[in-house]
């Protein structure tokens, strides 16, 4: 009886100890996949990083892109690890891919937000520091973010756009070709002199530094209106120099059209009236 329970322990000790091997290989298998798999996943992480700064990609879209590139790389590492270990991936791979469709679904809109923002930095339609106007809003451009872009209006009013909504509809980049055509339109009456008034125009744009010779502007008469004569002024400005000479031509041109005897006149109707014979009025009825 001593002797079988020997021969027992025996045969428990080497099945423990082969047991022990083979877990203890397969155990070693998966450290050095996961060792190796994230010094791999690192080294691709650097590489995907730097050749992304050579393009001279937005900083964003650099960390996010290869942040999630590490992660799906780190993934991919642990489950190579499990399968080392004998743990069958196939049920565990089908959990995350439902998982995903599910979260994926559920952030559709998020999703939409993300794509349209990956879009803009790529393609950059518009930068930091340029006014636009997109998304049913206008304003500076002050960060352009994942998901969503923040806007300074003119009043100093912070705008958050998502960027679906950016991308959604026209752009107007007013700052991307770096000079704008400053459109006026000056009324004078039928009786005030066209050439006098053109020629306060052009003496106008001619002294104002912020006026660019090229692309050359232009004064012509635009329309004949019904109670006044427009005469197009269409300058040629820098963008930073929009609205300072848009604000100051106004003023300028009413002063010198004052001293000048050029009348800007009220909007007018000629109304007729005809009198009638009230008894053939009354007649008639």
């Amino acid at each position: 009886m001593e002797s079988l329970n020997i021969g027992n322990l025996e045969q428990i000790i080497a099945k423990v100890t082969e047991l022990g091997t083979v877990f203890g290989l397969k155990l070693l298998a998966a450290i050095v996949v996961l060792v190796v798999g994230r010094w791999v996943a690192i080294v691709l992480r650097s590489f995907l990083e730097k050749s992304m700064m050579r393009t001279q990609v937005d900083q964003t879209l650099v960390s996010f892109t290869t942040n999630l590139a590490y992660i799906a790389m780190i993934a991919f590492v642990i489950i190579a690890a499990l399968a080392q270990l004998g743990i069958q991936t196939t049920s565990f791979i089908a959990i995350l891919g439902a998982a995903g469709l599910a979260i994926g679904l559920a952030l559709q809109g998020s999703l939409a937000n993300f794509a349209a923002g990956v879009l803009m930095l790529l393609f950059r339609p518009f930068r930091v520091d340029d006014y636009i106007e997109a998304g049913g809003t206008a304003g500076t451009v002050k960060e352009i973010q994942i998901f969503n872009t923040i806007l300074v209006s003119p009043d100093n009013k912070t705008i958050i756009v998502p960027n679906a909504k950016m991308t959604g509809d026209k752009i107007v980049n007013y700052a991307r070709q770096g000079t704008r055509r400053v459109d006026l339109v000056f009324g004078i009456g039928y009786d005030s002199d066209i050439d006098a008034a053109k020629t306060i125009l052009w003496d106008i744009l001619e002294n104002d530094k912020r006026v660019l010779s090229a692309p050359e502007a232009k004064v012509a008469v635009l329309e004949l209106a019904d109670s006044s004569v427009n005469i197009a002024c269409r300058p040629w400005v820098n963008a930073e120099d929009y609205w300072d000479f848009y604000f100051d031509a106004l003023e300028t041109v009413k002063k010198r059209f004052d001293a000048g005897n050029i009348t800007i006149p009220f909007p007018q109707r000629d109304v007729h009236v005809y009198e009638t014979d009230p008894e053939k009025r009354f007649a008639a009825a």
